[in-house]
């Protein structure tokens, strides 16, 4: 059996991918991804059983069985899911999705790895929370992410398929934006179509652009001047045949990416809390989060 080196691949002691700390068999098919920590436990009332858990730094983890769902003509048993949590930005999502991955198809045995003869793929949903730049996406909104364009530069770091990427989007935003030299070159990925017609439901449909921070990059000026301060008005007059760029978060372009590189599926669907054209920011949206997770979840139900 061919290996990878131990340097490479990190693996927990008992065999696990070191920072997920979960192997195959205790990870779903159906996996949600959340960035805060504390958010996975709002998932845990909406399942019968919890077959395995895991806490490792700011990854908090469990699998389990979801209760039934749906009217009695049309009712749906539970779905075995995994729900995790992976910290904010993109450099975390490089982690947590690698190890997702190496969980799903890397056999490992002691001392030796190697890549599984099957390939196992994943349907992987984010649900978090985000900015939007259109007024009619306001507070409290849900916005479902058909194209993700990524402005974190992660994806220039691996060898990609470019047929997998949307270069033709991320080009022509590129140049509507005027993005300066000094930026990483931006990348698109569409999302799984399935999924979308899945689980979007009345989600407002629209391109995420994913930033590598909240501030600056977000075109926020607090103390230091960000370097495109009109970022916000730029972006939000982009259109991709009729589809606009409807918010801006930090992890939806990487998961989309590394899901299509890898054949995996991949959508997010975010909360809007701040909408940056009217200022309207929502401090307590438990409530909100609660009923797009109770949602989400009673979905994959159903999810063929």
């Amino acid at each position: 059996m061919s290996s990878f080196k131990a340097s490479e691949l990190a693996l927990s002691p008992d065999g696990r991918p070191y920072h997920i700390h979960a192997a195959g068999n205790e990870i779903a098919d159906n996996v949600i991804l959340v960035g805060d920590p504390s958010r996975v436990a709002m998932f845990k009332p909406l399942f019968d059983e919890i077959v395995y858990e895991s806490s490792n730094r700011e990854i908090n983890l469990f699998t389990g069985l979801t209760k039934a769902s749906g009217s009695a003509a049309k009712r749906a048993g539970g779905a075995r899911v995994t729900v995790l949590s992976t910290g904010m930005g993109c450099d975390n999502i490089d982690i947590v999705m690698t190890e997702l991955d190496a969980a799903a198809n890397i056999v490992t045995e002691p001392g030796a790895t190697a890549i599984s003869p099957t390939h196992r793929s994943l349907n992987i949903i984010r649900i978090g929370t985000c900015g939007s730049v259109n007024p009619a996406a306001d507070a409290g909104a849900v916005v479902a992410s058909h194209y993700a364009i990524g402005l974190d530069g992660l994806m220039n770091y691996y060898q990609c398929d470019e047929s997998k990427l949307e270069t033709a989007v991320a080009d022509s935003f590129a140049a509507h934006i005027r993005v300066p030299q000094t930026w990483a070159k931006p990348y698109c990925v569409r999302a799984d179509e399935r999924l979308c017609s899945s689980l979007a439901g009345n989600a407002y449909g629209g391109i995420t652009v994913t930033a590598p921070g909240f501030y600056g990059p977000q075109g926020r000026y607090i103390r230091l001047a960000p370097a495109m301060p009109d970022m916000v008005e730029r972006a939000a007059t982009f259109s991709w045949h009729g589809i606009p760029v409807t918010n801006l978060e930090m992890e939806t372009s990487a998961i989309y990416a590394f899901a299509s590189q890898l054949g995996h599926r991949a959508l997010t669907l975010c909360l809007v809390i701040a909408n940056r054209t009217t200022g309207r920011f929502i401090n307590d949206y438990h409530d909100q989060m609660q009923t797009l997770i109770e949602n989400t979840v009673g979905q994959l139900s159903y999810l063929k």
